[in-house]
């Protein structure tokens, strides 16, 4: 099959590649879309991923196919009443099940992820354990763009439900990237009133059509303090998603909650950075300071939802389209500044 192989820093190179024998319990999955993510393109940059990558290898992790071929679980147990023919969605991790993290209901935190990488190839196969957590059959109605957006919408839902967004609060988002733009769009539709920080007018528009009432354009200083401050002197945010990832924007964040407002840093930022609290902000203004980091299988399933019932559409993501063999040089054009929100990758060309 044809897949985009990952062979270090900035080399990726369109190749064939075997299809292996399916192992008990893996079912093999013909991808019908894939989309471009910020992880991966951090994976682009670096040549690797730490937790889930080691080059040469296949990756991409945002998909969305039918089930082409399944071999069942040992001991002659059927593979969960999948068909060949089905269409699915795929999620790019399944916890153990059996570690503290698991048995606390934190299987975002598992110590035993097992995660899936390859969306950018003809084919994938899903193992055994991710058949059955996270492999979830689409509605007849579903597109497959469409579904290829639950993985980080998923995590997304995870950062809605830990910064316990709610009706009538007012709500920044900093970044007007992918996932910035999802907070925004989960945001109001849960009746809150959104305001966001980032840069780029095809963006920032973006949040505009999605549901946000304020825009602040940071430029290219992306100073979110200095340029919400100018016109809100006194920012009174109950909540401030920080979705950009990067020291500064998490200091902002602190300083642009209101007293007795929630933080959540979503934003990974780069290893071995660090930033400056203001201990005196914190205690007295009795700050909330969360963190979100990847989704369970119960976000999985609630993210579907929300796509599946409309309120998360790829129209409004999705803004490129490439083939396969366009991959390198889309990723080339990504790490030069590349304003595309996300891009469908055909890999059927």
């Amino acid at each position: 099959m044809k897949a985009a192989v990952l062979h270090g820093k900035e080399d990726v190179r369109l190749e064939e590649v075997p299809e292996r024998p399916l192992a008990p319990g893996e079912v093999r999955v013909r991808i019908r879309a894939a989309l471009t993510c910020g992880t991966d393109l951090k994976v682009f940059k670096r040549g690797y991923h730490a937790k889930m990558l080691v080059p040469p290898t296949v990756f991409g992790h945002e998909l969305a196919g039918e089930i082409t071929e399944m071999r069942d679980a040992q001991g002659g147990m059927r593979t969960a009443d999948w068909h060949v023919g089905d269409r699915v969605v795929v999620a790019n991790s399944a916890p153990c099940d059996v570690c503290a993290p698991c048995k606390r209901g934190q299987e975002n935190l598992c110590d035993d992820l097992l995660f899936l990488n390859g969306a950018y190839a003809e084919s994938i196969v899903v193992p055994d354990r991710l058949v059955k957590k996270n492999l979830l059959r689409l509605k007849p109605g579903t597109t497959y763009r469409d579904a290829a957006l639950t993985e980080p919408l998923a995590c997304v839902v995870q950062g809605v439900e830990d910064s316990q967004l709610a009706a009538g609060q007012r709500v920044l988002v900093i970044g007007a990237g992918p996932i910035g733009l999802m907070f925004v769009a989960l945001a109001k539709h849960l009746g809150c009133e959104v305001a966001v920080a980032g840069r780029g007018a095809a963006r920032l528009n973006a949040a505009h059509r999605l549901g946000a009432t304020e825009l602040f354009d940071v430029g290219a200083e992306g100073d979110a303090i200095k340029t919400i401050t100018a016109r809100l002197p006194k920012p009174d945010f109950d909540v401030v998603i920080e979705a950009v990832g990067k020291p500064e924007a998490w200091e902002a964040a602190v300083r642009l909650v209101r007293k007795g407002g929630l933080v959540n840093f979503f934003g990974g930022c780069p290893a071995g950075t660090s930033i400056a609290l203001d201990t005196g902000l914190i205690h007295y203004s009795n700050l909330t300071l969360r963190a979100s980091f990847h989704h369970t299988p119960r976000t999985i399933r609630r993210a579907l939802a929300f796509i599946e019932s409309g309120v998360i559409r790829a129209a409004d993501f999705v803004d490129g389209e490439c083939g396969l063999s366009g991959l390198p040089e889309l990723f080339r054009s990504m790490t030069a500044g590349n304003r595309v929100v996300k891009t469908l990758v055909d890999v059927s060309r």
